[in-house]
């Protein structure tokens, strides 16, 4: 007779979920507001160390622990302070260890008067910083990390966006097109990077409430079937998931993050 299926998972479960109980290490990119801010608060009070990347220095009023001596000021639209960076990182790991890797670092450039970048009137240096920053550091890092990543049997995340999927009134061409190449970036990882044992996943998150909004954003919100913003830590609780053992048998998904926008 075959077993209880309960045991089985509980077993399977045992196997995967790191016993040695040493502190996590996740590395984020693009910590310095909103959704970054929020996930590194989210996987701080995990007891998780976080490494963050940004192209400012630490700020001293960020509220986690560590930070000054956790963070790599980086311009990731440089392929080679991105390169040079993920040398700075194997030294901060003290067990050669990288347990998720969070490319959440974003730009979206604006016309005068925040207008609305469209492939029209986007040059052509735009459209490299862009694609450098929200696209290839992406993959610059995560190969980069490989060896460390598989030491942890780890787990990427790539933060991409509802602006990937169709036209957006705010998100210029630019980000938009690079947010769908990452999406697509995602499966093709998730194919490369399994067999190290090693899971890719990406969130796409809509209309999310931070410190700047787009002027109009209201009327997208009244449209959205959950009627309302979505929260910073609301995109930082999927990412905990996606990264947690919860998530164990999860690889090569984007799950949307927008209170039904996508629907």
């Amino acid at each position: 007779m075959r077993p209880y299926a309960g045991l089985d998972t509980v077993a399977a479960k045992g196997d995967i979920m790191d016993t040695d109980n040493r502190q996590r290490t996740l590395l984020l990119t693009g910590a310095s507001r909103g959704i970054g801010h929020a996930t590194v608060r989210r996987f701080s009070d995990e007891g998780w160390r976080v490494l963050t990347c940004s192209r400012q220095p630490f700020d001293a009023r960020c509220p986690w622990p560590g930070g000054a001596g956790n963070h790599i000021q980086v311009d990731l639209s440089d392929p080679n302070q991105t390169i040079k960076a993920i040398e700075t990182v194997r030294a901060m790991l003290i067990d050669g260890k990288l347990d998720a890797l969070v490319n959440n670092a974003g730009i979206s450039p604006k016309g005068e008067g925040g207008a609305r970048l469209s492939t029209l009137d986007t040059d052509l240096r735009t459209w490299g910083q862009v694609f450098h920053v929200n696209f290839f550091a992406s993959v610059i890092l995560a190969r980069g990390l490989k060896d460390e990543l598989a030491a942890a049997k780890g787990a990427v995340v790539n933060v991409t966006s509802i602006a990937g999927s169709r036209v957006h009134p705010f998100a210029g061409a630019a980000y938009s097109t690079s947010k769908a190449a990452l999406a697509a970036l995602t499966r093709e990882m998730a194919h490369d990077f399994g067999p190290l044992g090693v899971r890719v996943n990406a969130i796409a998150p809509g209309e999310v409430k931070t410190a700047i909004l787009s002027e109009g954003t209201d009327k997208i919100v009244e449209k959205l079937p959950l009627r309302r913003l979505g929260t910073t830590d609301e995109v930082a609780d999927v990412i905990w998931f996606l990264c947690s053992a919860q998530s164990s048998y999860v690889s090569g998904t984007e799950i949307e993050v927008n209170g039904g926008q996508h629907v």
